[in-house]
C-alpha cells in the first residue's frame, strides 16, 4: 500500500480495513508506523497510549450535572453569545443530514449541540453530548479532543478513533481562536455516523470557527469602544501616566508620560505588539483574575476599575502618579528614567536633526517621537498652527521602518469632499466625468511601503472617515470606480491643530476613527513656551535666508532679539520664520535693528505685570520683610512651585505668565534645587 503522504488533511474511507489493522497491530506492541496511517493519527495514538486511555472503552463518561453545566456556560458566555446565531442556523441546515454540531470549551466539554434530532438522539449512546469532556486522555482519539492537542482542523473516520466504542463515528472540528491574540478559547465539530462521512464537514467547520471569531471581534472592538469612551475624560489629566488595559489585560492606549515611566519601571509598553498582563483580566465577577500575581513593577494602589454605563466592568486604568513615582523607582530604574528624559543639549537624533531647539519639553517630544518610529503604529501629532508638525512628521518617517519607502504628505483641510476623496483614493478610467484618462493613484496608494501624512485630519469629512478606518483596518484600498482592492502598507501620521477629543464629543469626527489614528500622539509645545528657541530659531533663520537670497553677513541686534523674545508667536515657528526672512530683505546693513520691523509688529513689547501676579506681590510684601523686588519676586515663584507639586505649567498658569517666563525666572534666581526638592518629596 502507499504510504499516506506526510500532512495529509483528510481521512480516507476507503483505507478503513487498513488503518483497523494497524490499530491491532499497535496494541500488540508494534512500533513501526503503518504505511496506511495518517502522521496525524499516530502521533495521536501514541499520547493516548502515553496517557493510558483504554481502547476498549465503549463510551465518554457521564455528563456532569445540570448546575455544573450551567456554571460552565455563565463562566464561557461571550463564546455562548458569538455563537448562538451560528449554532441556531447549524439546527436548520443539518437538519435530516445525519450530522451534528457541538462546540466545547479549551476542557473539551461540549456545551452545546445542534443537528439533526435522530442523531442527537444516538450520539447518546457513546455519551456525545452536552457537559461531556472528550478530550484526548479521557477518549482517545477523536476530532474534538485531537483539534485541541494540536491546534489545528481535524478530520476523524472511523478506525481512526483510539477507543473501540467510537469506531462507528466520523469527525471533523477546529479550534476557535481569540481573534485579538490567538489564544484558543474552544472547539467546534461536526460529527455522524461513518455512512456521513464528507471532506466538506471540515470545510463547514472551519467556516464556523471563523464566523465566531469575527462576532467575537466585533463585539471585542464595540467593548473597546466603550471602555476608551468611559475613560475619556482622565486623559485630560497631563500629570499622571495612564495606561489603559482591556478586559483581557491588554494594554489599548497609554499617553506619552505612561511610556518612559514603564521603561524606566522595567515593563515592556509596546502598543504595536501589546502584550499581555494576565494579573488584570477581569473575571465574570467583574473583579481582577490576579492569577498569576501583580508583575513586581506595578503597585495595587494604581489600579482603577473602568465601568461602562450599565455597571459592567469594562477594564482598568493604570494610573502612575508621577510625583510619587520617584519614590517608587530606586537604583538602576531611577538612574535609567533621568537618562531617558534628559537629552542632551547639542545631541538630536538621526531623522530629528532639522529640529532647532533647546527647550525641555520640546527635546522630551523628540525623544518620544524617535522612540514611537521604530513602531509602525499610527502617530498623531498635536500642536497649534505653525509649530512645525510636518518637521516631526518626516522626522518620524526618516527614523522608522519605512524610511526607504515614499513619504507622502496631504492637507485634509481646503479641499472639497470629492476632490480629497480622489486625492486620498485615486479613481479609475471613466469613474467621473472629467476623470483623468488612465485613471489616477491616489496618495494612500502612492505611499504603499511608505509613510502617508496626512496634516490636518480634524478637517476630513466626516462620511469619509470609515473609508480610511477600513483601510487602516483591512490594508486594502479601492480606487473610485472600482470592485477589485489592491492591497496596501503603509505608516500613517495625522496631525491636527485642534482638539480631537472635543470634536468626537460634538459629533464632528468619529470616535472609532480618532481611536485608530491616536493609538500614540505627541503633542509639540507652542513657541511662546519653549525657553531660549525664539533667539536660538531666530539666528538660525537669519543664517539660512542670508545664504538663500545671497545677502552677505547679518545679525539681529540685541534690541530686535529682545522684542522678538517678548512677542507671543501665535502662528509658532512659521511666523518667526516669515518674520526673520521680512527683516532680513528689508534691512540693508549687517547688522539688523528693530526698525526692520514690519509696521503691524512694532508695538510687540512684553506684556504688562499681569493682575493676579500683582495682587499676590501685593499679599505677599505683607508678609515678608521689606527687600528687593526680585527677592519677593522668587519667594513668589517658590510658593506657586510647591503648591503645585513643582508642575510648572500649573505654577505658570497660577502666576498668570508665560510658561518661558517661567523658566528663565527660575534660572535666574536659581531655583531649580526648590523644584528637584519639591518632586522628590
Amino acid at each position: 500500500m502507499t504510504r499516506v503522504p506526510e500532512g495529509q488533511m483528510f481521512s480516507d474511507p476507503g483505507s478503513d480495513a487498513a488503518v483497523m489493522a494497524a490499530w491491532e497491530r499497535f496494541l500488540d506492541g508494534e512500533s513501526r508506523p503503518s504505511d496506511s496511517l495518517r502522521t496525524l493519527v499516530d502521533r495521536s495514538w501514541q499520547r493516548c497510549q502515553q496517557h493510558n486511555v483504554d481502547p476498549d472503552k465503549r463510551s465518554a463518561p457521564p455528563p456532569v450535572d445540570e448546575s455544573m453545566l450551567a456554571s460552565m456556560k455563565e463562566h464561557h458566555g461571550e463564546l455562548l453569545q458569538a455563537s448562538a446565531p451560528i449554532m441556531a442556523c447549524a439546527r436548520d441546515f443539518l437538519a435530516e443530514t445525519g450530522t451534528v454540531m457541538a462546540l466545547a470549551d479549551t476542557s473539551c466539554t461540549i456545551l452545546t449541540m445542534e443537528g439533526d434530532n435522530p442523531t442527537i438522539g444516538t450520539a447518546e449512546s457513546i455519551h456525545l453530548l452536552p457537559g461531556v469532556s472528550w478530550s484526548e486522555r479521557i477518549c482517545g482519539t477523536n476530532a474534538i479532543g485531537t483539534a485541541l492537542a494540536v491546534g489545528e482542523p481535524v478530520q476523524i473516520h472511523s478506525a481512526e478513533h483510539y477507543c473501540a466504542g467510537i469506531k462507528r463515528w466520523t469527525c471533523s472540528a477546529t479550534v476557535i481562536r481569540h481573534p485579538h491574540d490567538g489564544e484558543i478559547i474552544g472547539v467546534v465539530d461536526v460529527s455522524g455516523l461513518s455512512e456521513t462521512y464528507n471532506r466538506q464537514s471540515l470545510a463547514l467547520v472551519v467556516t464556523t470557527a471563523s464566523r465566531i471569531e469575527n462576532k467575537i471581534a466585533m463585539r471585542e472592538m464595540e467593548r473597546r469602544y466603550h471602555l476608551l469612551e468611559a475613560s475619556l475624560q482622565r486623559w485630560t489629566n497631563g500629570t499622571d501616566g495612564l495606561v489603559l488595559f482591556d478586559r483581557r489585560g491588554y494594554p489599548v492606549r497609554a499617553n506619552e508620560i505612561a511610556q518612559a515611566a514603564m521603561t524606566s519601571l522595567g515593563a515592556d509598553l509596546d502598543l504595536s505588539a501589546p502584550r499581555r498582563v494576565t494579573a488584570l483580566a477581569v473575571g465574570d465577577n467583574g473583579e481582577l483574575v490576579r492569577t498569576p500575581a501583580l508583575p513586581v513593577w506595578l503597585q495595587p494602589d494604581w489600579l482603577e476599575p473602568v465601568y461602562g454605563a450599565q455597571g459592567q466592568r469594562l477594564g482598568t486604568l493604570l494610573v502612575l502618579p508621577l510625583p510619587r513615582l520617584g519614590r517608587a523607582i530606586s537604583g538602576e530604574g531611577a538612574r535609567r528614567l533621568a537618562r531617558e528624559s534628559a537629552v542632551a543639549a547639542n545631541d538630536m537624533p538621526s531623522g530629528f536633526t532639522g529640529i532647532i531647539t533647546r527647550d525641555p519639553a520640546l527635546r522630551e517630544a523628540v525623544r518620544k517621537a524617535d522612540q514611537l518610529a521604530r513602531s509602525k503604529v499610527p502617530v498623531l501629532l498635536l500642536g497649534e498652527t505653525g509649530v512645525g508638525k510636518e518637521e516631526f512628521a518626516q522626522g518620524l518617517h526618516k527614523a522608522s521602518p519605512f524610511r526607504d519607502g515614499p513619504y507622502v504628505a496631504l492637507n485634509c483641510g481646503g479641499l472639497s469632499r470629492e476632490l480629497l476623496a480622489s486625492e486620498l483614493f485615486g479613481y479609475v478610467d471613466g469613474a467621473f466625468t472629467g476623470a483623468r484618462r488612465g485613471g489616477m493613484v491616489g496618495k494612500i496608494e502612492a505611499a504603499n511601503g511608505g509613510t502617508l501624512f496626512l496634516d490636518e485630519i480634524g478637517e476630513m469629512p466626516l462620511d469619509l472617515q470609515p473609508h480610511l478606518l477600513r483601510v487602516l483596518e483591512q490594508s486594502e484600498i479601492y480606487r473610485l470606480g472600482e470592485n477589485v482592492p489592491r492591497k496596501v502598507s503603509f505608516r500613517l501620521i495625522a496631525a491636527t491643530h485642534r482638539d480631537l477629543r472635543k470634536e468626537v464629543a460634538d459629533g464632528r469626527f468619529r470616535m472609532d476613527f480618532f481611536y485608530r489614528v491616536a493609538v500614540t500622539s505627541i503633542r509639540i509645545p507652542p513657541l511662546r513656551d519653549r525657553v531660549g528657541d525664539v533667539r536660538e530659531l531666530a539666528r538660525y533663520f537669519v543664517e539660512r535666508f542670508s545664504k538663500q537670497h545671497e545677502l552677505g553677513p547679518r545679525q539681529l541686534d540685541d534690541e530686535l532679539l529682545a522684542r522678538l523674545e517678548s512677542y507671543s508667536w501665535p502662528g509658532n515657528v512659521r511666523e518667526l520664520r516669515n518674520v526673520v526672512e521680512s527683516v532680513l530683505l528689508m534691512s540693508d546693513g549687517e547688522c539688523v535693528g528693530i526698525d526692520a520691523l514690519p509696521p503691524e509688529l512694532l508695538g510687540m513689547a512684553d506684556p504688562p505685570v499681569s493682575a493676579p501676579v500683582a495682587t499676590a506681590l501685593g499679599a505677599l510684601a505683607t508678609k515678608v520683610p521689606v527687600g528687593s523686588i526680585a527677592e519677593s519676586e522668587a519667594e513668589l515663584i517658590r510658593r506657586a512651585i510647591a503648591a503645585t507639586h513643582g508642575n510648572l505649567t500649573r505654577a505658570a498658569r497660577e502666576l498668570d505668565i508665560a510658561k518661558s517666563t517661567l523658566y528663565q525666572k527660575v534660572k535666574l534666581y536659581g531655583l531649580e534645587h526648590d523644584i528637584g526638592r519639591v518632586r522628590a518629596g
